[in-house]
């Protein structure tokens, strides 16, 4: 059964950082890109950022490129996301997102399973 638990989410004031971790189990996690999405209250599913199954590529939206950075851990099947220079607009509870292949996805609808996600409040 595929696994996915994200952590590391809380309240963090503007221009802060936080550094979300997701566990993956139940999947060769080493043959998987994955991804993180987003959904904030009262709005749709939006991709944020992927990695491709060997970690050498990555992508991310426009919104937060050079802010975030997405990487993995091969040994500890785990995925991150740092997200430095938190806005109020990047509130949101952040899924992590299991890929069906190996290439980097850009969209929700390319990832086949994600997590119960972790809540990220930005606010002074």
């Amino acid at each position: 059964e595929v696994q996915l638990v994200e952590s590391g989410g809380g309240l963090v004031q503007p221009g802060g950082s936080l550094r979300l971790s997701c566990a993956a189990s139940g999947f060769a996690f080493n043959n998987h890109a994955m991804g993180w999405v987003r959904q904030a209250p009262g709005k749709g599913l939006e991709w944020v950022s992927g990695i491709s199954a060997s970690g050498m590529t990555t992508s991310y939206a426009n919104f937060v490129k050079g802010r975030f950075v997405i990487s993995r851990d091969s040994a500890k099947d785990t995925l991150y996301l740092q997200m430095n220079s938190l806005k109020p607009e990047d509130s949101a509870v952040y899924h992590c997102a299991k890929s069906p292949g190996e290439a980097v996805m850009v969209k929700t609808s390319d990832y086949d399973y994600s997590g119960q996600g972790t809540q990220v409040t930005v606010s002074e």
